[in-house]
């Protein structure tokens, strides 16, 4: 068969209409990181008009516990439909086993380390090929996590992205007990016995998250832990991304308070930085939380259109030349 890019092999899952939507599923095969077996669906919105053409593309990733689903419901509600119907080329990735992205061999030791060094770089190189434009991202929690790791470990560049947004992101609350070595040690070993997080299990959400992660961020979080890998630290390098980033928090997020989101926000070397909080106090309705800032009637009212505004105030993304594949990746058909 052959494939949708030339990059590396892409296959078409189904092309389908969903009202006045087209939904269109890719699958990944990059073949670029050690584990060969990684696969990616990304989800691409359109609208069945067809007499108007695509438009800049946008990219949007979702947290932990959760899939493509957050971001458009079966019945075509949700924040990437409304930015399809705006006029803008939607792109919804769903990561390593997470919606219809098949688990990995190595799934129960995936780290956003590898989301940000091996997926999102060829998930914006396919995008960018197909679409002719610079995307914007859009990142939900995790996703929003790990596209400042991607940014700040220079695996995504100013030719990668027209803007960023980050809603309910940061790395800084502290877990005080975590700064303890032998509370540290003992969590380790403890979550070293399992496969995975359930997410229904704990009420997180409808997907599970690999151990992986959460070591991971144990190791964000312990004494003299850091942002970033051993031999790139993500969070002094945030300070050389000059792209235009927005950052929304929400006043009743009590996973990822507003505070540490500014704290985020600040780490980025850009000129143009936003901070927006979802708040009775900022003059909104409620004080939102860390869904319904993004799912919720009145995050449909009021926080959609500032998206919107937010991106059709960016400078739209220029033309490109025939993609390159990303370092790592051999270009097959």
């Amino acid at each position: 068969m052959q494939s949708s890019s030339s990059l590396f092999p892409v296959a078409l899952m189904s092309a389908e209409r969903r009202g006045d939507l087209v939904e269109d599923v890719y699958r990944l095969k990059p073949g670029n990181s050690p584990d060969a077996t990684v696969e990616l669906a990304v989800t691409r919105l359109g609208l069945v008009d067809q007499a108007r053409p695509r438009g800049v593309p946008v990219i949007l990733l979702h947290g932990s516990f959760s899939n493509r689903r957050f971001w458009y419901s079966p019945k075509g509600i949700g924040l990437g439909p409304y930015l399809a119907r705006a006029g803008f080329d939607v792109w919804i990735a769903e990561m390593r086993g997470h919606g219809l992205s098949a688990r990995n061999a190595t799934w129960r030791t995936n780290k956003v380390a590898d989301y940000a060094r091996y997926d999102l770089p060829v998930i914006g190189a396919f995008v960018k090929e197909l679409s002719g434009q610079v995307p914007h991202w859009i990142g939900h929690s995790l996703g929003g996590t790990t596209l400042a790791a991607a940014l700040g470990g220079q695996y995504l560049g100013e030719s990668d992205a027209a803007s960023v947004a980050l809603f309910g992101s940061q790395v800084s609350r502290y877990y005080w007990p975590l700064k303890i070595p032998p509370v540290q040690w003992a969590g380790r070993l403890l979550l070293r016995s399992f496969e995975h997080i359930s997410g229904s299990r704990f009420k997180r959400g409808p997907e599970d998250e690999p151990v992986g992660v959460a070591l991971e961020s144990m190791r964000w979080h312990g004494l003299f832990g850091r942002f970033g890998e051993r031999d790139n630290h993500w969070w002094a390098g945030l300070a050389n991304v000059r792209l235009p980033v927005l950052a929304v928090a929400a006043e009743g997020d009590h996973q990822d308070p507003p505070w540490a989101c500014r704290l985020l926000l600040e780490r980025f070397g850009s000129g143009q930085r936003q901070f927006l909080s979802l708040g009775r106090r900022q003059g909104f309705s409620e004080d939102f939380d860390h869904v319904r800032m993004l799912i919720s009637t009145a995050a449909q009212e009021q926080v959609w259109p500032r998206v919107l505004d937010w991106l059709q105030q960016r400078p739209v993304g220029e033309s490109l030349p025939a993609a390159e594949p990303p370092q790592g990746v051999a270009a097959e058909t």
